[in-house]
């Protein structure tokens, strides 16, 4: 998998994907992660990138034609399977979702900025739309580094127990079941004896009714949908 990503402050990307599961997916060639500076696309000899607001209004807006050009240039090389605009103003980001993307190989990600960009953006060239939550970032910066996170390691052969990405939480529209290791014993603490008991179809019903329980108190409309 290719994963492009257009950004006013890429070097905020550097950190995250330098590290642990992201980083080992790309040393072993499962993934490729691309940073594109926009203001390297910007306008004139300041490399403009924003401008105010037609109608008027608090907060600068990111320019069509830096942010064309730069779509443009990539969409010369390589067919995308999707190109994704990171706003708060979108559906929020689930494991269904995640899933999808992981199946692509060629993704293009756009992080807005100030208050946003460009409609005709919107229209022209985004074909899909992500938030990460109901909440307002600075940038759409570490709203991608979320949706990176959350595809690559669903990806064949990143994470070396493949099931354990399968059973995690929201795979089943369920939250996952409590988990426990050794001590079996910790200030009084005792672990289930069900998950002492070596009897494993035992213990999965155990696990499926845990975490249909914590659903239920937790996160009621997964069950509804």
């Amino acid at each position: 998998m290719r994963i492009d990503i257009i950004s006013v402050a890429p070097n905020l990307l550097e950190s995250p994907f330098n590290h642990s599961i992201v980083k080992r997916a790309q040393e072993k060639g499962l993934v490729e992660i691309i940073l594109h500076d926009l203001r390297t696309y910007g306008l004139g000899n300041y490399k403009q990138i924003d401008d105010t607001q037609f109608g008027g209004g608090a907060g600068m807006v990111l320019m069509i034609e830096p942010i064309a050009t730069c779509i443009k240039k990539l969409q010369s090389e390589r067919i995308y399977n999707e190109i994704i605009y990171m706003t708060p103003d979108a559906k929020t980001l689930n494991q269904s979702t995640a899933n999808t993307l992981s199946l692509k190989e060629n993704i293009l990600i756009l992080t807005g900025h100030y208050k946003g960009v460009d409609q005709r953006i919107r229209d022209k060239f985004i074909t899909k739309e992500i938030s990460i939550g109901d909440y307002v970032l600075t940038g759409g910066e570490l709203a991608a580094a979320v949706l990176v996170d959350a595809v690559v390691r669903l990806i064949p052969g990143v994470i070396g127990d493949e099931q354990s990405a399968l059973t995690d939480s929201y795979q089943d529209n369920l939250l996952s079941p409590p988990v426990y290791t050794r001590p079996a014993e910790f200030e009084g603490l005792k672990v289930p004896e069900i998950l002492l008991s070596g009897n494993f179809p035992k213990i999965e019903d155990w696990r499926n009714e845990k975490a249909y329980e914590r659903t239920q108190e937790i996160r009621p409309d997964l069950l509804k949908e």
